[in-house]
């Protein structure tokens, strides 16, 4: 009798994701968090800065820091269910590449981060933006966004699989994924500015579009490294 085939990486990948997307539906925790708290710390901003609009440097510095403390709710929540139903386990004690789960959960916050950005920006431009949000300027973010999206996605599940293991999980994630983050906070705001200026969307600096795609190749490379030590720790 012939052992059973161990499934494949990417088969494991789908279901892992599978499964972090249908909690999600079920329980409906983890977006509704974090759009609820894009929206208040834009209403924050919007009063704080005395200002019915904003434009190029500063547009881009409240988008972008807005959406990086959203991300923070979701990168706490990130390993909650695996650590509450002995989910490491199950997922240790399976013939599968452990990188497996650094990649499901990296799309899965990631899908998070779209969702949240569905909403963010639509509201953004509503109350704070002052250039309209044309066709050029959306591109420009969703380019500019990806590449942010990537970088949070990969240091979020690296810090939320570190942090996990501690009581204190609430205080570690944001002050060891802020620091790791700043890089793509400057990243972002810098690459948005020219896309929020009052005078029109102009063109995304090639420097920082390379920057944070190193950012993210770098990090990559880190977590799919470490990943697998720091699950079996």
């Amino acid at each position: 009798m012939t052992a059973p085939t161990p499934p494949s990486t990417r088969a494991a990948v789908g279901a892992l994701l599978r499964k972090e997307l249908r909690l999600e539906l079920r329980t409906f925790q983890v977006i509704p968090a974090m759009a609820l708290f894009s929206v208040t710390t834009l209403v924050v901003f919007h009063f704080s800065l005395q200002a019915n609009t904003v434009e190029g440097s500063l547009a881009a510095g409240v988008l972008t820091v807005t959406l990086l403390f959203s991300a923070i709710l979701g990168i706490n929540r990130l390993f909650v269910a695996d650590q509450e139903e002995s989910g490491f386990d199950g997922f240790l004690l399976a013939p599968v590449d452990r990188t497996a789960m650094l990649v499901a959960k990296a799309l899965a916050l990631g899908a998070f981060l779209v969702i949240l950005e569905l909403i963010a920006v639509p509201a953004f431009a509503l109350m704070l933006l002052d250039p309209n949000l044309t066709g050029a300027v959306l591109g420009q973010t969703v380019v500019a966004l990806a590449l942010a999206d990537i970088a949070i996605a990969v240091v979020g599940t690296l810090v939320g699989a570190l942090a996990i293991q501690t009581r204190a999980r609430d205080l570690i994630v944001p002050l060891i994924a802020l620091p790791l983050l700043l890089p793509v906070v400057i990243g972002t705001a810098k690459l948005l500015a020219p896309t929020f200026a009052a005078a029109g969307a102009a063109a995304l600096p090639g420097r920082w579009l390379a920057i944070l795609g190193l950012y993210d190749l770098v990090f990559g490379l880190l977590a799919y490294a470490v990943f697998d030590f720091l699950l079996e720790d």
